[in-house]
This record gives C-alpha cells, sequence and structure tokens, in this order.
C-alpha cells in the first residue's frame, strides 16, 4: 500500500469513509522510550511489550484514541533495571497497572501529519500532551501513525536518579497500526 497525503486523509475523514471504531493491532504496533543516562553519554531504551487501543472517528471527522500500555510489561533487557522501572521509583505498577495515552483531539496539519492533543497517565499521574502524529499509511481499512512525546518524568513523581545521572526528560515513541471496524462487529481490544 502506498503512503496517503494529508489531503487524502482529510477526505477520508470529511467525507465519512473513516468513520467508526478503529482497533489498535498491537502486532503492527510499537511503544518504546530512551532517556539519556550516565550525564547523556548514553541513553537507556525500553518498549512496553503489551498494549491495547481503540480510536473513534465520528461522521464529522472528528477523532479520538485511547492507548493503553501495560507497566508491567517495560522490557529494557535488564532484569534488575525492569524490575525498578516496575517499582514505586517509576511506573509502580502494582497500584497503576497502564499508562494511558488518551487523544481527544487529532486534526490534518501539514503534509501527511495529525497534531494531536490530550493527556498521558502513569504512575498515578496525568497530564497534557501536545504532539505530531505521522501519517506513514492511511487507507479506508488501515491507518499507520508514528509520533514522538517529550515527558518530563518529574510532572509524574519518577525523580529517581542518584547523582542526577538521568535526564528528566524521556523520549516516548509510539507506531500505531489501527484497524477499522464496521459498525456492529465486536471489539476485543482492552477498555481500562
Amino acid at each position: 500500500m502506498s503512503k496517503t497525503t494529508t489531503r487524502d486523509v482529510t477526505s477520508l475523514l470529511a467525507d465519512g469513509t473513516a468513520a467508526g471504531s478503529w482497533v489498535l493491532d498491537p502486532a503492527g504496533s510499537r511503544a518504546g522510550f530512551h532517556v539519556k543516562h550516565f550525564w547523556g553519554a548514553i541513553a537507556v531504551h525500553g518498549t512496553f511489550e503489551r498494549m491495547t487501543g481503540e480510536a473513534s472517528v465520528r461522521q464529522d471527522g472528528t477523532v479520538t484514541a485511547r492507548i493503553s500500555l501495560d507497566a508491567s510489561s517495560v522490557n529494557t533487557k535488564h532484569k534488575q533495571r525492569d524490575q525498578h522501572l516496575r517499582s514505586a521509583d517509576f511506573f509502580h505498577a502494582d497500584k497503576h497497572p497502564h499508562a494511558i495515552l488518551t487523544v481527544t483531539s487529532a486534526r490534518p496539519a501539514g503534509p501527511s501529519q495529525l497534531e494531536c492533543q490530550g493527556s498521558f497517565a502513569a504512575a498515578g499521574h496525568a497530564r497534557p500532551v501536545t504532539f505530531t502524529a505521522q501519517i506513514e499509511q492511511a487507507t479506508a481499512q488501515t491507518v499507520v501513525l508514528t509520533s514522538e512525546l517529550a515527558i518530563d518524568r518529574a510532572a509524574f513523581g519518577t525523580t529517581w536518579s542518584p547523582l542526577h545521572m538521568a535526564s528528566m526528560t524521556a523520549r516516548g515513541t509510539f507506531t500505531a497500526r489501527f484497524t477499522h471496524h464496521a459498525e456492529g462487529s465486536t471489539s476485543h481490544g482492552d477498555r481500562r
């Protein structure tokens, strides 16, 4: 399938073709992060192994979405660090099992882009976010988006960093593949 332009996406939204429910395809999606560590000398990279999500497009082209990341599935390929990231110092996965990106508004903005507004919730804190999602692929049945969010760790109470070795800014990266579900079809997505 070929990459579409904003005009194509605008048309899909405006003519009602995209209207309905969309479900995240976990197999075609990825959520990751990286944080500068050792005073910027290295970056710690990680992923969330389990995620679910859904989106909705109304007849008027209004887009909303929600992606839920299983905090206990964080994976940096270092078992001790992963356990620490799940602890109360970071995600506090026992008490707050999901980090949730909620999009309350997404509008076409420039070539192959959507300007998104919403919130990000993790470790018992929620903060507003604004970001641009790049449209990698869009048809009447499938859309693939990529985006990056800068997250201020202090705003989420995740300030643990002996000797201030780790940056307070984490970069979250998403590749989200959504598939269109016709009205009346049943979604098995996680709606936490």
